[in-house]
């Protein structure tokens, strides 16, 4: 039996645009339905009505409750609180305030993230990250944002700011994490940062918070070849270690991890033909979320740490309890080895819209169809609620 501190959190995750629905005022709903930027950015259907989890959300907490989770990390859409440039809907902000409402009642602590990749079109329209007021245009956001988190102990400020980067660009955006990914745009890197340090700053009035960023860690792994950890540290760097390095002094970091990318000589390679992959095309690599861990608190000498998404898509369920295993006991070990890490959030509560790729790529607990919007808990999520009720890994 692996036992988990008292308080440490189990629970799971969704991000906005992904579960919500109907985020007509978004830049990714701009290119959802533009053809041009679709194809530009390999987008195989739109999100449409997505879980209407805008609408069902207290059906989904009362779920993940039921389950026997603890924690739900879910985001706050900027485009819904500011639809136009310095215009503010109180009526978002009281609907994000409900959500933090409804995890009290059912016991469930929030971790509430307050930029999860979608930005309002006016902010695109305006030039996006590289333009010169784009922190300030944050931080006024997250003035406006202060309602929803005032009694929240857990905020994460910008979503996988690493992944950002390297999609500013504008390259294709069917294959997040994985192999080849694009080059960085390292004055967006900037500006992130910018944003991040602005709403820590504007968090700081909100008397027991604890703000961090969270970083999609890459698992970046030399092949031992001559040159290859070079290679590595050259390409790591920007892509990885930078962000994990930025969040030094901050109140905890989120790790975001899913697989692994071995990187030679010549660069990062292709996933090996023999090993298993998932619904993305990573390889099967629940080890990711233990060195994902172990790299951030090196990288940031010590900061606590939440793995704020984990996960698998699969259409087997036995391979995501499997996976999902594999990945506590990874993080029971960082735990035993004296890393302060704080909880584990499983990516996702549901089955989402993943980006570029659609609906094809199944990463949830819980599935839902697509006519009806029905919630059908998977086994996955009983096992893994059982975990959670009992605070340990048999």
């Amino acid at each position: 039996m692996r036992t988990f501190p008292d308080g440490f959190l189990l629970g799971a995750a969704t991000a906005a645009h992904q579960v919500e629905g109907g985020n007509v005022g978004s830049n990714w709903w701009v290119h959802e339905h533009d053809p041009a930027l679709a194809a530009a950015w390999g987008i195989v259907e739109p999100s449409g009505d997505a879980a209407d989890s805008y609408h069902r959300y207290r059906e989904d907490i009362a779920l993940l409750a039921g389950l026997g989770l603890n924690s739900y990390r879910f985001s706050v859409e900027w485009a819904r609180v500011e639809p136009e440039r310095g215009s503010f809907s109180r009526a978002a902000v009281d609907h994000y305030r409900r959500m933090v409402d409804t995890c009290r009642e059912f016991g469930v602590e929030p971790v509430v993230t307050l930029l999860h990749f979608t930005v309002p079109r006016w902010f695109e329209r305006d030039g996006f990250w590289r333009a010169d007021d784009a922190a300030d245009r944050f931080g006024r956001y997250v003035e406006a944002a202060l309602p929803v988190v005032r009694d929240v102990e857990w905020v994460c400020t910008v979503n996988e700011p690493n992944i950002a980067a390297m999609l500013a660009g504008g390259e294709d955006a069917s294959n997040l994490v994985a192999h080849g990914l694009p080059n960085p745009d390292l004055h967006v890197a900037d500006q992130l940062l910018a944003a991040h340090r602005r709403a820590r700053d504007v968090l700081s009035q909100v008397p027991g918070v604890k703000s961090g960023w969270t970083v999609a860690t890459q698992a970046f792994t030399s092949t031992g070849e001559p040159g290859a950890d070079e290679r590595l540290a050259e390409y790591g760097h920007p892509r990885d270690d930078w962000y994990l390095e930025a969040a030094k002094g901050d109140d905890f970091l989120g790790v975001q991890a899913y697989t692994r990318t071995f990187v030679g000589p010549g660069g990062p390679l292709p996933v090996r033909e023999d090993v298993e992959t998932t619904l993305t095309g990573w390889e099967f690599y629940p080890a990711a979320a233990a060195d994902g861990l172990r790299s951030a608190w090196e990288l940031t000498g010590g900061v606590p740490l939440l793995v704020t998404e984990n996960g698998i898509a699969t259409a087997d369920d036995t391979r995501r309890v499997a996976y999902t295993r594999a990945a506590l006991e990874g993080v029971h070990d960082c735990l035993a080895e004296g890393i302060d890490v704080r909880g584990y959030l499983h990516w996702s509560l549901l089955d989402n819209y993943e980006w570029a790729s659609g609906y094809r790529p199944t990463f949830g607990l819980v599935s839902w169809d697509r006519e009806t919007f029905a919630r059908t808990p998977k086994p996955s999520a009983r096992w893994y609620g059982g975990v959670a009720r009992a605070g340990a890994l048999p």
